[in-house]
C-alpha cells in the first residue's frame, strides 16, 4: 500500500501561481513514476505532469511552459510548480504513483485524495 500527503491547493487569481506537493510513504519501490492528474468539473481525469525516479518528465500540452514538475527521491516527494494559472486549470489535482521496471509499469496505480485548485477572480 502507498499513502500520500498532498498539500498546496487553494484559491488563486488568474495569472497567479501555486505549488503542490505530494509525499508518498509505505511500499515505495526504488523505481517509480509519480505525478499529478487533474479533473475539472464534468470532465474526465487527465494527466497533468509526471516524473520518473530517473528524472524523465511528461507534461500535458495545455500546461507546458507554465507548469514544472520536480522530485526529491530521498523524500519520495514530488512538486508541481504552477505559474500563469488560468480559470481552465481549475479542478481537483490528484497525486499519482505507480511502480516501474525499466519502461514497464508494474501493479496498480495509487491515488491521493486530491487537492482543490480554483483559479478565479
Amino acid at each position: 500500500q502507498v499513502q500520500f500527503v498532498e498539500s498546496g491547493g487553494g484559491l488563486v487569481q488568474p495569472g497567479g501561481s501555486l505549488t503542490l506537493s505530494c509525499a508518498a510513504s509505505g511500499s515505495i519501490s526504488s523505481s517509480y513514476v509519480m505525478g499529478w492528474y487533474r479533473q475539472a468539473p464534468g470532465k474526465q481525469r487527465e494527466m497533468c505532469a509526471t516524473i520518473t525516479t530517473g528524472g524523465n518528465t511528461d507534461l500535458a500540452d495545455s500546461v507546458k511552459g507554465r507548469f514544472a514538475i520536480s522530485r526529491d527521491n530521498a523524500k519520495n516527494t514530488v512538486y508541481l510548480q504552477m505559474i500563469s494559472l488560468k480559470p481552465e486549470d481549475t479542478g481537483v489535482y490528484y497525486c499519482y504513483y505507480r511502480r516501474r521496471s525499466g519502461s514497464l509499469y508494474i501493479g496498480n496505480a495509487y491515488w491521493g485524495q486530491g487537492t482543490q485548485v480554483t483559479v478565479s477572480s
